[in-house]
């Protein structure tokens, strides 16, 4: 990608990220801006499509799901008003039919939750039609297992046998689990 692509003809790398997570959001924004985007937040889809209005970002990262609906609504808006924007899908909850969606919507490209700074980077600077190298320490698949435990253990608000429904596990074998330090990257 050149110059003028995304990044407009001033130069400018105006990013737009929207999640409800605020320390995780806050933690984002300050690493990016670190990497020379301008960075716009907002921790809502209403907030989100009124950024994404008003700015017009060359660049955005996007939760799927936020507390007031889905973040297809600001991928939906952020085209209307900049067709050649990158625009990155970021999610806990990866499957399948959410990525064709985001992706018949205009994003370039869906990430799961936790991706790092790099890695979103790497995944809105790729060109067209080019692949992101992929990371040099990926996380292991133990550590995958107890993000994902982690992520449905708090939208159960904590209960554990919600949770160990939802994951279909028993009760006991998740509290074990949880009851362990997070395994190493």
């Amino acid at each position: 990608m050149t110059g003028d692509g995304a990044g407009g003809a001033e130069g400018i790398r105006s990013l737009l990220l929207v999640d409800d997570d605020e320390i995780w959001l806050q933690r984002l924004a300050m690493a990016m801006e670190r990497r020379g985007f301008a960075v716009a937040t907002a921790s809502s889809v209403k907030d989100g499509v009124g950024k994404a209005r008003e700015h017009a970002p060359a660049y955005a990262v996007i939760d799927l799901r936020l507390e007031d609906g889905s973040g297809l609504d600001v991928v939906s808006a952020l085209r209307e008003v900049r067709p050649d924007g990158r625009i990155i899908m970021l999610t806990g909850y990866g499957n399948i039919a959410t990525a064709v969606a985001a992706v018949k919507l205009g994003a370039v490209d869906y990430l799961s939750k936790p991706a790092d700074a790099d890695a979103i980077e790497a995944a809105l600077l790729a060109g067209d039609g080019e692949n992101p190298p992929p990371p040099d320490r990926p996380m292991s698949a133990d550590r995958v297992r107890w993000e994902h435990i982690q992520r449905v253990y708090e939208l159960c608000n904590r209960n554990v046998s919600e949770t160990a429904r939802r994951l279909n596990m028993h009760r006991r074998t998740l509290q074990r689990i949880l009851a362990k330090r997070s395994p190493k990257e």
